[in-house]
């Protein structure tokens, strides 16, 4: 059976509006729905906003206004050939908070797009209320464990394997994209979520061109910037510690980012940091929903953030 055009799961019909908005010198896609306190979340790879699709309505019946949005490269996002560094994707989500004519905003982000909103709470923290980084610790804290465990290294052995021109793109395209959902299964303790629907709906989207070759240009950044002046000086801004509330989500099982790999990333926070961990793996928001919407709309209440 013939996947389904791009476009139509990427704006899938739903309780949420679909938005473009200008920020940044680029057009954003969001999914945005109910009203009150913002929380924006950022997805990771190889996903795109539907990630969060059960979070935006339980946030929204909760008494939030739920942005979810296509990170560049991605989805229903503009797709340029550069910006695919931290200190431009933080720019990225703060303009589009502001083009929403939102305040401050608490950030939710996974993998990716976890690394993105601990970004954004350090270089544009005017429009940061607080983060949920979720399978994603302190960059400098995964520059450490990869550094320092031959296990984290290992768990991350794709991305050395995306620096090489071409291929990695025609692998993850090839037999309508099969290999995306692969890494869904693959990265996910149980991989019962990922039900025939929803894994043709990530294999359709990240079709859309030229996400595979965006996409792989995240990895391609971070592995070739190390030893550059635009990585060191990244990782050097980021030894400032945050000054927002954070909620640390991960999955005990996940493979792809170890548990051990995210201690020690509190040692970075100076407000109030909570950790919670869940019966899962790299995918929590879709292995175990009801769980980590539970513990993320609990934190949301909580006095940390009054």
């Amino acid at each position: 059976m013939p996947l389904p055009e791009p476009d139509s799961v990427i704006r899938a019909a739903g309780p949420w509006t679909h938005r473009d908005i200008s920020a940044n010198g680029c057009r954003f896609h969001v999914a945005d729905i109910g009203s009150g306190p913002a929380v924006v979340l950022l997805h990771g790879f190889p996903t795109f906003w539907w990630t969060w699709r059960h979070q935006l309505t339980a946030l929204a019946d909760a008494g939030y206004r739920a942005v979810a949005m296509d990170l560049r490269g991605y989805g229903g996002s503009d797709h340029p050939p550069q910006g695919y560094d931290p200190r431009t994707l933080a720019a990225d989500v703060a303009g589009v908070i502001r083009s929403l004519g939102i305040t401050r905003a608490v950030i939710i982000g996974h993998g990716w797009g976890g690394l993105v909103a601990w970004s954004t709470a350090i270089l544009e923290p005017e429009v940061v209320r607080a983060i949920v980084p979720v399978s994603m610790p302190h960059p400098r804290r995964l520059r450490a464990a990869l550094l320092g465990s031959r296990q984290q290294r290992r768990a991350m052995g794709y991305a050395l394997r995306f620096q090489i021109p071409f291929a990695p793109e025609r692998s993850l395209t090839a037999q309508d994209a099969a290999r995306v959902a692969d890494l869904l299964a693959q990265w996910s303790s149980d991989d019962t979520w990922l039900d025939e629907a929803t894994a043709t709906a990530y294999r359709a989207a990240f079709l859309r061109w030229p996400t595979a070759h965006t996409a792989v240009e995240y990895h391609r950044w971070a592995v070739r910037s190390v030893i550059r002046p635009d990585g060191l000086g990244y990782m050097s801004l980021m030894e400032a510690p945050l000054q927002c509330p954070v909620l640390q989500v991960q999955g005990t099982e996940d493979p792809m980012v170890l548990p051990s790999s995210v201690d020690g990333s509190e040692e970075y926070v100076r407000a109030s940091y909570s950790r919670v961990d869940l019966d899962a793996g790299h995918f929590p928001q879709e292995e175990r929903p009801e769980e980590f919407t539970r513990a993320l709309l609990s934190w949301l209440g909580s006095p940390d953030l009054a």
